[in-house]
C-alpha cells in the first residue's frame, strides 16, 4: 500500500484564487461507498470507517493537510454563454496529496454545503446524483477513460427539494479524487478580471504540478501549457467516442486543465453509434451530442487560448489549436484499438478500420458494447445475437480489414471474454438500480454492478 504523502501546493497561488469555507453540518452520516482501491493508492486505505466518516462526511482535516476547505474561484461558458457568477457552489477542495508516482492529486467534494458561489442553490447533492456519479466513474475507468474517481459517498439524512425529479429526495456528499480541480474557467476568470500576473502565475503552477515540471518552450509558458492541454484534451475527446459515452455538459468550467474527465450530471452511454444522441434533456440543440463532443472540447480549448492572450502572442498559441484535429484522430485510433484488443497496424490501415467501424455501427443494428465485445482480439466470436448483422453489409468487410491485425498479448485471457455478453451501463439499468435503493434501501444491485464493472476493467487491462 502506498504511503500517505500530504500536500498543500494550492496555497502557493494565494488567496486570490479561492475562499476558505466551512462544510455543512449534516444530520447523519451513513457510508454508502468507499473506494478502497483508490484509498490504498494514496495511503489512506488503512482508515477505519469511523475515521473515514470524520474526514469525508464531517471534513475534519487530514494530517498535515489543508486546515480549511477552499472553494475555488472560476468563471466559464455554459452552453456557449459566458457566466461570471459561478465558482465552487456546492463543493470545495478538501485536501491534496501525491500518489506513489508523485502525481499531485486533489480530494474535492460535491454536495458539501453552501459557499460564496452557491447563489440560490442549497449546496447539496441528491443521493441519486451521488449514485449516478459513482456508476459513471467506475464504468469509465474500466473502459480506459482517464476520469476522476469517486472516492467516497455518504448519505447525509436531509430531504431535498428538486424541480427536475421526485421530491423530497435523499441527500448525500461525494468526495472525488482527481488530478487537479483547476479548470479552463479558472483561467477565463483571470482574463475577464484583467489580472495577467495571476494568470501567468497560474500557468506556471499548472506546468510545474500537472505536467511534470515541464520547462517552458521557446514560445513561453502559456503556449507550452496550451500544447499540453491540447494533447490531453484530444485524448479525452477520443476516449469518450471509443467508450460510447456522452458527458452531457461540456462547459468550459467542466474541463479540467489536465483534461481529466470529471463532474457527471446528466451523462449517458449511447446504446448505438448515434451522432445526435444527447444526454441532457435541456440540450435542445444537441450542442454536446455524442458526435459533437470533440468539437465542444476543441471550442473550450479555444477559450483557454483566448484567456492566455494577455500573457502570450496569438502566433505562439495558434499551433496548439491547429494541432488538435490530428491529435484527436491519432488518439481515437489508439483508443479504439485498445478497446478492440488489437495492436496498431499503421496509420493508413488504422484510419481505414476506424471508417469501417463507424460506417457499420452507424446502421444501428448492433450496439457499441456488443460490437467491441464480439470482436475482441480482432476475431469474431460465435455464436452471438448479432450474427445476422455481422453477415450482412456493412459489417461483412470488417472481417477482412481486421484479419490484418494481431491481438495484443493477453487480450482474451480473462474469463470475462467467455461471458454471454458485455457489461454495459444502459440508462434503464441505472434507473432500476436507483429505484431499488429509493424504494427498499436495497443496495445489492448497486454493489453487484460495481463488482461486474471492475471485473470488466480487469479484462480490459491484459497483462503481457
Amino acid at each position: 500500500m502506498a504511503h500517505y504523502r500530504p500536500e498543500q501546493a494550492i496555497l502557493e497561488l494565494g488567496d486570490a484564487f479561492y475562499d476558505p469555507v466551512s462544510p455543512a453540518d449534516f444530520p447523519q452520516a451513513v457510508l454508502r461507498f468507499r473506494n478502497q482501491r483508490a484509498a490504498e493508492a494514496v495511503g489512506l486505505g488503512g482508515l477505519p470507517d469511523d475515521r473515514w466518516l470524520r474526514h469525508f462526511a464531517r471534513f475534519e482535516p487530514l494530517p498535515e493537510n489543508l486546515q480549511r476547505p477552499l472553494a475555488l474561484r472560476y468563471h466559464g461558458h455554459q452552453f456557449r454563454t459566458y457566466n461570471p457568477d459561478i465558482g465552487d457552489g456546492r463543493g470545495f477542495l478538501f485536501a491534496q496529496m501525491r500518489d506513489s508516482g508523485g502525481r499531485l492529486l486533489d480530494l474535492g467534494t460535491k454536495g458539501s454545503g453552501r459557499t460564496p458561489y452557491s447563489r440560490f442553490g442549497d449546496g447539496r447533492l441528491t443521493l441519486k446524483g451521488g449514485v449516478r456519479e459513482v456508476l459513471a466513474t467506475e464504468m469509465l475507468e474500466a473502459l480506459g477513460v482517464d476520469t476522476s474517481q469517486s472516492f467516497s459517498l455518504v448519505e447525509t439524512g436531509e430531504a431535498l427539494e428538486r424541480n427536475d425529479e421526485p421530491s423530497p429526495t435523499r441527500s448525500s456528499v461525494l468526495v472525488r479524487l482527481q488530478h487537479s480541480h483547476i479548470r479552463i474557467g479558472t483561467f477565463q476568470r483571470l482574463a475577464y478580471l484583467g489580472e495577467p500576473d495571476d494568470l501567468a502565475k497560474l500557468a506556471a503552477y499548472c506546468l510545474e504540478h500537472y505536467y511534470g515540471g515541464s520547462a517552458a518552450e521557446d514560445d513561453g509558458p502559456a503556449a507550452t501549457l496550451l500544447g499540453h492541454v491540447a494533447r490531453e484534451a484530444a485524448r479525452l475527446a477520443a476516449s469518450y467516442i471509443a467508450a460510447g459515452f456522452v458527458h452531457g455538459v461540456l462547459n468550459s468550467d467542466n474541463i479540467a486543465i489536465t483534461a481529466q474527465s470529471f463532474d457527471y450530471g446528466p451523462w449517458r452511454f449511447t446504446p448505438f453509434w448515434d451522432g445526435q444522441f444527447t444526454a441532457a434533456y435541456f440540450d435542445h440543440s444537441g450542442l454536446y451530442s455524442f458526435a459533437r463532443q470533440p468539437e465542444a472540447i476543441h471550442w473550450n480549448l479555444v477559450q483557454l487560448a483566448a484567456s492566455l492572450r494577455s500573457v502570450a502572442e496569438a502566433e505562439a498559441l495558434t499551433p496548439a489549436l491547429e494541432a488538435f484535429p490530428g491529435l484527436f484522430q491519432d488518439a481515437l485510433a489508439e483508443a479504439v484499438l485498445r478497446r478492440l484488443g488489437v495492436a496498431p497496424s499503421g496509420t493508413e490501415r488504422d484510419d481505414a478500420l476506424l471508417i469501417a467501424i463507424e460506417t457499420a455501427l452507424a446502421v444501428r443494428t448492433v450496439g457499441i458494447d456488443r460490437f467491441f465485445f464480439d470482436w475482441r482480439g480482432g476475431r469474431r466470436r460465435a455464436p452471438s445475437p448479432a450474427d445476422p448483422a455481422y453477415d450482412a453489409e456493412p459489417f461483412a468487410p470488417l472481417a477482412g480489414i481486421l484479419a490484418g491485425y494481431a491481438p495484443t498479448p493477453g487480450a482474451l485471457d480473462h474469463p470475462y471474454w467467455s461471458d454471454p455478453g458485455p457489461c454495459s451501463m444502459p440508462i434503464e439499468e441505472v434507473e432500476a438500480i436507483w429505484s431499488r435503493i429509493d424504494e427498499a434501501d436495497d443496495w445489492s444491485a448497486f454493489e453487484a454492478k460495481l463488482a461486474a464493472v471492475r471485473r470488466m476493467g480487469e479484462a480490459m487491462r491484459p497483462r503481457a
